[in-house]
């Protein structure tokens, strides 16, 4: 059977403005690491006959410097309001089993760390995105308006390879709070898009 998710996309990672990983996976980041918390607000879509219009989803990784070695840590958190089918099938989604961009990146992974519900709120404001996710993540970002755009237009990326889309919209993070699955660290870029669309 297939499946579709259409939604809204923010992240924010612990490299400075911008993140290289996000230039490509084997740059290699700032620092001696990546590590990313990966937030899907989704809108509507159906896995495998099961509805799963206004679930939310959020990944964080820990990752070497260069992401395409693998051994990456990931955990995963669903909102505590998802039924247990549209729990299942959104793991099933975001662990890659049912294909689609996750799949692609699924043998990179070296350790899950697991999987829990919680209450995940996303705000989209304008060029603010604000994420809660229990008491282990809350940060903002803001999307970058260049020195002299007077449409208040952000900076978007082109071309990248990346599971959300080729486009996405440069962001920095304005305050961060991250420890979660073990994974703590400081928010400091980011990256937001309105209107992602995955199939398999």
């Amino acid at each position: 059977m297939s499946w579709n998710l259409e939604g809204d996309y923010v992240e924010t990672c612990s490299c400075e403005l911008m993140c290289p990983c996000n230039l490509s996976l084997d740059h290699g980041a700032t620092y001696d690491f990546c590590r990313v918390t990966l937030v899907f607000d989704v809108r509507q879509g159906a896995v495998e006959g099961t509805d799963v219009s206004g679930c939310t989803v959020a990944m964080i990784a820990d990752t070497p410097k260069v992401m395409t070695e693998g051994n990456w840590r990931v955990g995963v958190f669903v909102d505590e309001h998802a039924s247990d089918a549209q729990f299942d099938r959104l793991v099933q989604v975001f662990g890659g089993q049912l294909g689609g961009p996750m799949a692609a990146l699924a043998p990179l992974i070296g350790e899950m760390l697991g999987v829990e519900r919680a209450d995940i709120t996303v705000d989209h404001d304008g060029l603010r995105h604000r994420v809660r996710v229990g008491s282990v993540i809350d940060f903002e970002v803001e999307d970058v308006v260049p020195f002299g755009v007077d449409t208040g237009e952000p900076v978007r990326f082109s071309g990248m390879f990346h599971p959300v889309g080729s486009d996405l919209t440069m962001a920095e993070a304005k305050r961060s709070s991250i420890d979660a699955f073990g994974i703590r660290y400081e928010g400091k870029t980011g990256l937001s898009k309105s209107g992602f669309s995955w199939a398999a």
